[in-house]
């Protein structure tokens, strides 16, 4: 593309994103600037009300607090969120240019979504069996720690766990009384991880971990000093409070959960989960809609993968298939060591190839870690956590080594797609460096679209030169069907009556995923309703752009450029992506020069 056709297309994109003419720039600066000042007030007030979130972004300013989960708190975040919607309400659009209406709207649906939550109170369940204060460890172990103040800060914190702990069995009382509550058979699992803090020595107490290796440059006589006090806090205040929470929630708490697993059992439940497909997919698809959408695409990847079985010249039909995927000893490593340097390998392997699928890559690294051996157990194949905001932290893709004969290879090179790169880490620190974006757009987002690129993403593996093994790319279609298969279960059982054990039967028999793992994603799935929908529905869209912007631009296409296109404006809603990309289709195609 010649340098005068840019010209010219930059040019023209103006003019179609003006909203006003130039003489009235000076007319729109008070209500830009009135907006901006929300953003900013409603940002601080986040900070404050989320100081973990705060923290693991850079933000030191509360690294001495926990949220405030006391009824008055709880209040005022609902205060809150009214404030951040009528402060935008009270902006006239009409004076904004185009993408000040597009931050404004995006703001005004975040809040909306906010106020429209508040009413369903799910802050009364705070304890699922993949983390909540069991695991608040995690926290510490995630947090930058370089200077004593950071030491100092972390034990300040662990100073209050005792009113924080307080304050969060009290919401499970309250859950109780007023019937929110989680069920029983998702957290018969968190016994086991609530000891894992009961120790007898402090020093084998997994909050004791920062102070195990300090940073050199802090003095030695500060690290006794730290070591001392981190000792003294752990057994005085830290083992207490988790004490108290092993004695309510397996005497109290734990009984009183309930023997359903559906989100439409709780109070207002129906209207619940409505609520939740419309949160996690930015659309006005039903949950029945949905449901019909995961059984054509079902029967769709099926198709695929009965394609790469009759390849290989399998004797047998698909479920022995599946089972020989999931017993041969070919197919899995013998130790977490040898399964972690597997995964380091891949993702080196991927690095070098993303400039032939993008023209920005991220400033900001990513790593690769073990998930904590406390939580393994009960978590999913993986997982990552974005970069600290301050440029501190790197982002880190999170693998599980538990059990690593049931993590098999052929998953691993569509699971780093994903989770990493040209997925998560590169979508997620794009995003954050998209400097001329407020901050609740930076980093924050709609999980469609976060969720639906690393779907989207797990297709470029063939650009990469991955998928080389047809065991891989039936792995790149067990992915797929994975999500396929979400579509169905999360809305059969939340909405449709399913069961537990049909959800697990049905993804067994799509799927060649290992008992293990598919009982951990059903109960996944169990105790966060509708999020689990917002993969394949993103997948999907991004899917269907791309393939209206190659038909309509021809040889014009460049996959570089719709990259970016897509990546530009960083998590927004479906709709707005469509739009977007609509005119960036129209922009393409306009002629290089003036008739």
């Amino acid at each position: 593309m010649s340098h005068s056709r840019i010209t010219w297309k930059l040019w023209v994109a103006s003019l179609l994103l003006s909203a006003l003419p130039a003489t009235a720039e000076v007319n729109l600066a008070p209500e830009v600037t009135k907006l901006h000042r929300a953003f900013d007030a409603q940002w601080q007030q986040e900070m404050q009300s989320n100081p973990t979130w705060a923290s693991f972004l850079g933000d030191r300013r509360y690294n001495r607090e926990w949220a405030d989960l006391s009824p008055a708190g709880r209040g005022q975040q609902r205060l809150s969120n009214l404030a951040a919607l009528d402060s935008v309400l009270a902006i006239d659009r009409e004076l904004l240019d185009s993408s000040e209406r597009v931050n404004l709207d995006l703001f005004e649906r975040l809040y909306q979504q906010n106020v429209a939550s508040d009413q369903f109170a799910t802050e009364l369940m705070p304890i699922s069996q993949r983390g909540g204060i069991q695991t608040l460890d995690e926290v510490g172990n995630r947090l930058r720690m370089t200077q004593v103040s950071d030491f100092e800060d972390w034990l300040a914190r662990l100073d209050k766990i005792d009113v924080h702990m307080a304050q969060t069995i009290a919401l499970m009382a309250e859950g109780i009384d007023k019937g929110m509550v989680p069920p029983k058979i998702t957290m018969q699992r968190v016994p086991a991880q609530i000891k894992q803090q009961l120790v007898t020595d402090p020093a084998e107490s997994l909050f004791f971990k920062p102070f195990a290796q300090m940073p050199a440059s802090i003095s030695t006589a500060d690290q006794v000093r730290l070591r001392k006090t981190a000792l003294s806090v752990i057994s005085t205040k830290v083992i207490p409070a988790y004490e108290k929470l092993h004695t309510y929630f397996t005497q109290t708490y734990l009984p009183a959960c309930r023997d359903s697993i559906a989100a439409s059992d709780l109070p207002n439940g129906k209207v619940y989960y409505e609520h939740l497909v419309r949160l996690f997919t930015t659309t006005e698809l039903t949950p029945d809609e949905i449901h019909n959408i995961g059984l054509q695409e079902v029967s769709r990847i099926r198709g695929e993968m009965n394609h790469v079985i009759n390849a290989l010249g399998f004797e047998g039909g698909f479920a022995e298939f599946l089972q020989f995927l999931r017993t041969d000893p070919q197919f899995y490593y013998d130790t977490p060591e040898a399964l972690f340097e597997g995964y380091l390998a891949i993702t080196k392997r991927i690095d070098p190839h993303l400039v032939t699928l993008f023209n920005k890559l991220p400033r900001m690294p990513y790593g690769v870690k073990a998930i904590p051996d406390a939580i393994a157990p009960d978590t999913t194949t993986a997982y990552y956590n974005r970069p600290a905001a301050d440029g501190s932290r790197a982002g880190y893709y999170y693998v599980n080594l538990y059990k690593p004969e049931t993590r098999p290879k052929y998953e691993m090179e569509v699971l780093s797609v994903h989770e990493a790169v040209p997925g998560h880490h590169l979508q997620i620190a794009l995003q954050q460096e998209l400097e001329q974006l407020p901050n609740f757009r930076r980093y924050s987002g709609f999980t469609v679209f976060t969720e639906g690129w690393g779907l989207y993403s797990e297709r470029l593996g063939y650009d990469l030169g991955l998928y080389q093994d047809p065991y891989s790319q039936f792995g790149q279609l067990t992915y797929d069907m994975w999500r396929a298969v979400r579509l169905v279960v999360d809305t059969g059982m939340h909405y449709k009556g399913w069961s537990r054990q049909q959800a697990i039967d049905y993804f067994s028999a799509n799927a060649p995923k290992t008992k293990l793992d598919i009982i951990n994603e059903i109960d996944r799935y169990i105790s966060w309703p509708g999020q689990a929908l917002a993969y394949k529905l993103g997948q999907m869209k991004i899917s269907e752009l791309r393939a209206r912007a190659e038909q309509q631009l021809g040889d014009k296409f460049d996959i570089k450029d719709f990259h970016d296109a897509v990546l530009a404006n960083g998590s927004i809603p479906l709709s707005v992506l469509e739009t977007i990309m609509t005119d960036w289709i129209a922009l393409q195609l306009m002629p290089a020069t003036l008739e």
